[in-house]
């Protein structure tokens, strides 16, 4: 049964909502205007398959649990839409153009983008944590990645076209940082409610499938070169496809019994689209790119296997979505194989040669910003007046929705007859 806490909490949330909606519309209408000599129309295409994933993929793959499902899509798109609106401000202010944020579709792309770093981190603390502190980290975390994305590819000037680095591992390490600050010793013994069903298996697929679909135009939107943007969709179409298929042979090959397991079909099928990210659009050719695709799919199902546990028991870290092993270890993997390649190949682009001591440092400060980022949004989210839900009431969307009568722990129907007996007897 939700506590007063949780009740005082959505009070919290609707004016933290509104307000933040306000201040929002009020610096959109004093620092926004249209680009009016925009010509990124053709890029539309590519936007909408970007904003499918953010909004369907992520949010249908964190559906696996199994009362929770209406969190995951839902607060997904509550993240999502306040993040976009944040992000065109906070990557917006790094390139003003007489004190003026020109919006175009571009620049949509990139909100989407910012808004995608912290929908990873959300899958680190799913289920544990309350509407307002996802806002909260949505702003913190959005405002940290806009100055570290501006740091690596304007001041490093290191390439990440599919944003290995920039989203992925830093989304990642981000969440990481989170989930240890807020560990819940409570939760060390996995809740009853941690758990999927058949049904709630099948909707986090369905979010799998769209994420797969749509990588190759996540990784090659941003490129602005018609050749290198082809290159980028071969690479990432052919690091999915072998990823896949070791991810399959390795689920059926880790299982005592030789089956397949969902967890590792959902989220590592997809690590090799992460792990080509960063040299996604230089000539690897097709078969380097399978090559990452296949390391990421083994690293990745071996991290579920095995270092997740480990990083519960050890280190108190409570990874909910398994985000350090679909996003995390393949982002470090993409931001090596994009140092190895600036080794190996003169790779250059709009005059800036790119080398393998400005890929590592934006590699090092991706994942170090993102720690230290991470540790103080926790501290922050930690603080008692924010308040989280209780331990028992973790992965649980009726804290917080309304759920069918069917859905609902007794207790939590039996509250609602008693509130609506009181109800009737005063008519």
């Amino acid at each position: 049964m939700p506590s007063a806490r949780d009740t005082n909490m959505r009070f919290k949330f609707s004016i933290l909502a509104l307000l933040l909606e306000v201040i929002i519309i009020v610096l959109f209408g004093i620092f926004v205007e249209y680009n009016n000599v925009d010509t990124s129309l053709s890029l539309y295409p590519h936007f909408q398959d970007v904003h499918v994933m953010i909004f369907v993929g992520i949010g249908f793959l964190m559906t696996f649990l199994k009362k929770y499902g209406f969190s995951s899509v839902g607060i997904n798109m509550l993240i999502a839409a306040f993040g976009l609106q944040w992000g065109t401000l906070m990557q917006g202010f790094w390139h003003m153009d007489g004190g003026k944020i020109h919006v175009n579709i571009e620049s949509m792309i990139n909100a989407d983008f910012s808004t995608a770093a912290a929908l990873i981190s959300f899958g680190a603390v799913l289920g544990k944590t309350s509407p307002v502190q996802m806002l909260i980290l949505a702003i913190l975390e959005i405002t940290i990645f806009s100055c570290n994305e501006h740091l690596v590819t304007k001041i490093l000037q290191a390439t990440d076209v599919g944003a290995s680095m920039t989203i992925h591992a830093f989304g990642a390490y981000f969440g990481l940082a989170v989930a240890l600050v807020l560990y819940r010793p409570g939760l060390k013994n996995k809740h009853e409610n941690e758990e999927s069903t058949y049904h709630s298996d099948l909707f986090a697929m369905l979010g799998t499938l769209f994420l797969w679909v749509f990588w190759p135009s996540f990784n090659s939107v941003i490129e602005p070169g018609t050749i290198s943007q082809t290159t980028a969709i071969v690479n990432t179409y052919y690091a999915l496809a072998a990823c896949t298929i070791v991810t399959f042979a390795l689920s059926s090959l880790v299982d005592q019994r030789g089956k397949f397991s969902m967890v590792l079909i959902q989220n590592a099928t997809l690590a090799g689209g992460v792990a080509v990210g960063t040299c996604v659009d230089m000539s690897i050719h097709p078969f380097a790119a399978m090559c990452i695709g296949s390391i990421a799919g083994i690293i990745s199902v071996l991290g579920f296997r095995f270092l997740s546990p480990l990083l519960a028991s050890k280190l108190n870290i409570q990874d909910t979505c398994g985000i350090h092993n679909l996003h995390g270890l393949p982002g470090i993997l993409g931001g090596i194989a994009g140092i190895v390649v600036t080794a190996i190949k003169d790779e250059a682009k709009q005059g800036v040669r790119f080398t393998p001591g400005m890929q590592a440092a934006a590699l090092g400060s991706s994942v170090g910003i993102a720690l230290v980022g991470g540790a103080l949004t926790g501290g922050i989210l930690k603080l008692p007046f924010l308040g989280q839900v209780s331990d028992q009431n973790c992965f649980d969307d009726s804290v917080y929705w309304e759920v069918p009568e069917e859905e609902k722990p007794l207790e939590i129907q039996a509250n609602n007859y008693n509130e609506h007996s009181r109800f009737e007897a005063s008519m």
